[in-house]
């Protein structure tokens, strides 16, 4: 049996709670899925104060003490995770975003591989199709295996023509994101990610150190000796190309201490700002 959690970033039981509803009915139907929606807006989530304490000491000394770890248990305790969001003011809704940005140190330490991810975002008129591959970026970020989102516009009411579309459209995405629960749950990295993990990598061996979470956790994990964040099997043009990602950030970042004041670690931290 396969758990998936939808997390819905809409105040209210319309367009987006539906459709994603529907999503996960369609699921179900396929067989051997348990699902549960968890609207956002009823949990207790504090804005991010951008103090990276979660960064250099750990998210359990994160100053806002809320329903963020709860959230978190009920991802790591799903086969597949759902965000689901209405396209508000061109963006995801002000819910979501807080939720995204307290799962910045999880950009920094993914956890989620071999889990799938997809979206879905709802829109009144256009600019939903940035969002949804806004949220695949942030789904890879965190370590997911990605299923293409859908963007659905939803005028009110909702005609049939738009109904039927999106029946559809939610009947594809359910059937892809159901097949890649079913696979392997570690696929071969593309070359892109390996780039991303071998210069993330050497940019927290050489620049951090065990006083910095980020450092112990690649440590503690063996990502400073390992091809990837997972067991893989890289064929010898994927060894060789890794190979050279490593020459070239071990070129590019400097040890801790001779970095000549603050940059961006390559991990996503900017300037000390935001996660």
């Amino acid at each position: 049996m396969k758990r998936v959690t939808a997390f819905a970033g809409s105040a209210r039981k319309k367009h987006t709670y539906d459709a994603t509803r529907q999503f996960l009915d369609n699921l179900r139907a396929l067989g051997d899925v348990e699902c549960e929606i968890v609207r956002l807006g009823e949990c207790k989530l504090g804005v991010c104060r951008g103090c990276k304490t979660c960064f250099l000491q750990g998210e359990e000394f994160c100053p806002l003490k809320d329903d963020r770890d709860m959230l978190i248990g009920k991802m790591m305790a799903s086969d597949g995770v759902v965000f689901a969001t209405p396209n508000y003011t061109f963006q995801v809704s002000a819910i979501m975003k807080i939720f995204l940005d307290r799962l910045g140190f999880v950009m920094h330490r993914p956890c989620f591989h071999g889990k799938a991810f997809t979206s879905i975002v709802v829109q009144g008129f256009y600019g939903g199709g940035k969002l949804v591959k806004y949220l695949e970026f942030v789904g890879w970020g965190l370590g997911f295996s990605i299923v293409k989102g859908t963007c659905i516009t939803a005028l009110e009411p909702m005609v049939e023509r738009e109904r039927r579309k999106m029946d559809k459209a939610l009947a594809r995405q359910g059937t892809r994101f159901h097949q890649l629960m079913s696979k392997p749950s570690n696929p071969t990295p593309s070359l892109f990610e390996l780039m991303a993990f071998r210069s993330g990598r050497t940019a927290v061996k050489k620049e951090l150190d065990d006083s910095c979470r980020d450092f112990t956790y690649y440590r503690d994990k063996g990502w400073f000796d390992s091809e990837y964040f997972y067991p893989t099997r890289l064929g010898p043009p994927k060894k060789a190309v890794g190979a050279f990602f490593d020459w070239w950030a071990d070129r590019k970042y400097r040890p801790r201490g001779q970095t000549g004041g603050s940059r961006d670690n390559g991990l996503g931290s900017g300037d000390g700002d935001a996660p």
